[in-house]
């Protein structure tokens, strides 16, 4: 788990150098080639979006895959692989276009390493352990998310860097920009993930191709008593939750005239949430494995309505940390305990497509989430956050009325048994399956 971790870190912070670069890299004329008519501004944002965009729902696919193969170790390495090779080729990128197919071509690589990983994850933890793991997993891929800008910043101000005049005469130049030194970073720590598992991380045993259908849908088995599928509910929960995490980032100037600071404070406020939640998963996520999964998430979705409410009413920014800390908190009772019950309900051999569910909501919450406040913000500042409280509401309501708890020490016996999730409620056959083979 440590180990995959820590690979997952690696990479996040390799890829969280570019949203901080890349904006940089465009306006600094490295790209000389007109923006398909778009302006500057607008052709930035779709290389910083189209990450997300491709990636989010290509995970579903992805996982799938690795579910056919039986193999996630393999899927993580090439999407690794891959990651190293967009990186490194930032520093030849000349267009727009290019720029818009190295981001794409990174957002189906991370879809490879995110399903396999967290299905990986999944596999190799015992019921009894799950929410804990995958509470330590996402910590440290949070950890390098919110390092990786950091990083970047003081690598692009302390260059450029004169290289040793071996290299240069390979190089053909006696000096290295802080972009390509940014760029060549990204890719050794992408490298550097890859040989971490490589050499430390295995394929579990009973972890075997499957040809079944495959049981992705929305709604719950007849007889149930109930109208949605408890891993689609889930994924509503957890794009809820991504979704007002993110509604202050897109309004960064609003946000900064109303409480009257400048960019750093605003930086932490951003970090403060980062941080309550990479601390407070794993912790959570122990306590979810003894006492039960729902209690969590319910109560998570709880918190999180006042205290996303709570951004919107501010005076002051040491008030915004404080609503950002509490909301860090509040999403970690959400995000992993619903991980780890999504893996207690996930049928056999399918783990890789029916979490992808999860990370695919978190992706396409974010993205929504921005796209709320922008819009929003125009009737009052309020208005976004308290948008956002609603819809934490409504998430209450459905996982409280739509998913039934797992015993993780059965789920992996009820996830094999075609007839479990009947009597157990929402492990394994389904009405209206999705073939998607």
């Amino acid at each position: 788990m440590v180990v995959l971790g820590i690979a997952r870190m690696a990479d996040a912070m390799g890829n969280s150098f570019l949203i901080i670069v890349l904006p940089l890299y465009i306006a600094s004329g490295a790209i000389r080639s007109e923006a398909l008519g778009l302006s500057e501004s607008l052709a930035t944002g779709l290389v910083l979006a189209l990450f997300g965009l491709v990636s989010s729902p290509m995970q579903p696919l992805a996982g799938r895959l690795s579910d056919r193969a039986g193999r996630r170790k393999a899927f993580v390495l090439g999407g690794l692989v891959i990651l190293a090779a967009a990186n490194a080729a930032f520093i030849l990128v000349g267009s727009y276009l290019s720029l818009f197919a190295l981001r794409a071509v990174q957002g189906g690589a991370a879809a490879l390493t995110i399903t396999a990983g967290i299905a990986l994850v999944n596999e190799l933890s015992a019921g009894l352990s799950r929410g804990q793991n995958m509470g330590i997993y996402n910590s440290f891929r949070l950890v390098g998310f919110g390092a990786g800008p950091l990083a970047a910043g003081l690598i692009l101000e302390a260059g450029p860097y004169r290289l040793p005049e071996t290299l240069a005469a390979v190089l053909g130049s006696a000096a290295m920009s802080g972009f390509q030194a940014t760029f060549i970073l990204a890719a050794l720590l992408a490298l550097v993930s890859a040989g971490l598992v490589a050499l430390l991380v295995r394929d579990p045993a009973e972890t075997t191709p499957t040809t079944r259908r495959l049981a992705l849908r929305l709604r719950a088995p007849k007889g149930s008593g109930r109208l949605l599928d408890a891993i689609f509910t889930l994924g509503l929960a957890t794009f809820v939750m991504s979704s007002c995490i993110s509604l202050l980032s897109a309004i960064e100037p609003a946000v900064n005239a109303r409480l009257g600071q400048g960019p750093v404070l605003f930086a932490v406020q951003f970090a403060t949430f980062i941080g309550a939640l990479a601390a407070a998963q794993p912790f959570i996520g122990k306590v979810s494995d003894r006492v039960g999964r729902k209690t969590f998430i319910v109560w998570g979705l709880v918190a999180l309505a006042p205290t996303t409410l709570a951004q919107g009413l501010v005076a002051t920014p040491g008030q915004m940390i404080a609503a950002r800390f509490c909301q860090g908190l509040a999403g970690a009772a959400i995000f992993a305990p619903a991980l780890a019950l999504a893996g207690d309900l996930a049928e056999e051999s399918q783990s890789g497509a029916q979490l992808s569910v999860l990370t695919m909501a978190f992706g396409l919450g974010i993205a929504s989430g921005q796209i709320i406040s922008g819009f929003l913000v125009r009737y009052g500042f309020v208005v976004p956050f308290a948008f956002g409280a609603v819809l934490a509401g409504i998430a209450v309501a459905l996982v409280q009325t739509q998913v039934i708890e797992a015993s993780p020490a059965d789920a992996s016996s009820e996830a094999s048994s075609p007839g479990a999730e009947a009597s157990s409620a929402e492990a394994s056959a389904a009405s209206a399956p999705v073939e998607a083979s």
